[in-house]
């Protein structure tokens, strides 16, 4: 396997995770009696421009097909996320009823409606029809498309240019990342901006945030590595935020490098040098990955087995895709927890992949009233031990297994 930017030939295991169906690939009951289709999840370290990958055995058109089942509307804090955001963007660009507002991976319109209230024109753009759908329901124009150069080139030809181009946590998840920040620069208008926000390598390391690697993730982003992408075709990063999102996330700014209108904020220098000196520029920085989640991998079995032994009842909250990762590294079935709660309907009813474990409403947890919760998507534990505190007043408590197992 060669590194998809820059093509040097990959040796580097930064961690391997064994063999997983697709995160997202939720089973009905018919289902239980097939065969699984398992994919290895080893991921890569480049030496040279230090992208880490995993190679791509799923293929992004198998993943991001018409069942796909994440809708981004079903979580309260991302939407007040998307919503602060546009807030900010409207006012730092002045954007206004003469510009176009362009998203790429536009999910269910949990973002573009947001502009759509302000009068702001907009596009999304998303390969998978039926979130798709639910955002043309709310009167959101989309394209389903998969994009890259072919169609930013399509686009183009018909007088779509993006004055504010954006895309959130879609950069980790493209199989050719050269093709699809060259599309980029192809439909941003010659004064338009760029925002991408992806989790943070460096997070992702520093708080053993395994769990985030997955077959829809095919790279795991620095600000170094991305600024190199980024000047690769054309295009300058001109400001980053550090952004609490997903475990920690970054939010890069780029605009054309021809562009002069804009100047280089310091924070660009300053995260630089922040990775720099953690060590993320010598290979050495990743080669302790695998023992630092066989630490998690130990503490969650030696969990859920004492608490079989004492008779407790586990169940989960949040059938996430980084919570599969998690439960089928740690090779967790239905036996050792007994059922997981989503507010997701599209999740609801199924099972997960590999570990067959069910999922349900959240009445089932009222009706239920298990000794513990295993909050999977941690990066909401917030969210979560508000909306379920009240699992307290049968003596419930809530477990937080990354980046060390916590019971609270």
């Amino acid at each position: 396997m060669n590194c998809r930017f820059c093509k040097t030939a990959l040796q580097n295991v930064f961690i391997d995770l064994g063999n997983s169906p697709a995160s997202n690939s939720f089973l009905t009951k018919e289902q239980l009696n097939e065969p699984e289709i398992f994919y290895p999840l080893k991921v890569f370290t480049c030496p040279s421009c230090f992208l880490v990958q995993v190679d791509e055995y799923k293929k992004s058109d198998a993943i991001f097909d018409n069942t796909y089942v994440y809708f981004s509307s079903y979580s309260t804090s991302w939407l007040a996320h998307a919503k602060k955001y546009t807030e900010e963007m409207e006012q730092r660009f002045q954007l206004d009823k003469n510009s176009l507002i362009v998203e790429i991976a536009s999910n269910d319109g949990y973002l573009l409606q947001y502009f759509k209230e302000k009068k702001i024109p907009v596009l999304g753009i998303e390969p998978t029809a039926n979130t798709a759908r639910v955002a043309e329901e709310k009167g959101i124009p989309s394209v389903i498309d998969f994009f890259g150069v072919r169609l930013a080139t399509d686009l183009a030809a018909k007088g779509t240019w993006a004055d504010l181009l954006l895309g959130n946590n879609v950069l980790a998840h493209v199989p050719d990342i050269v093709d699809f920040v060259s599309g980029m620069k192809i439909i941003l208008k010659p004064r338009g901006v760029i925002t991408m926000e992806f989790p943070h390598l460096l997070q992702l390391v520093e708080k053993n945030q395994f769990d985030t690697i997955y077959h829809e993730h095919f790279s795991y982003i620095s600000f170094n590595a991305v600024t190199r992408i980024f000047e690769a075709a054309g295009l300058e990063v001109f400001d980053v935020q550090e952004i609490p999102t997903h475990g920690g996330s970054l939010r890069i700014f780029a605009k054309h490098k021809e562009d002069n209108s804009k100047k280089t904020e310091p924070a660009v220098k300053e995260l630089l040098q922040k990775e720099k000196d953690h060590g993320m520029l010598h290979m050495e920085y990743y080669d302790h990955f695998q023992q630092k989640a066989m630490q998690v991998k130990l503490a969650l079995l030696e969990f859920l087995i004492s608490q079989k032994k004492a008779g407790k009842k586990v169940a989960a909250y949040g059938a996430a895709a980084k919570g599969n990762t998690l439960l089928n590294y740690c090779g967790v079935k239905a036996d050792l927890v007994d059922f997981v709660i989503d507010a997701n309907p599209h999740k609801q009813d199924k099972f997960m992949p590999a570990s067959h474990i069910p999922v349900y409403a959240e009445q089932y947890l009222k009706d239920q009233k298990p000794d513990y919760v295993i909050i999977l998507p941690w990066n909401l534990k917030e969210e979560v031990m508000s909306q379920l505190e009240y699992i307290k007043t049968w003596g419930g408590k809530f477990v937080i297994p990354i980046p060390a197992l916590q019971i609270i």
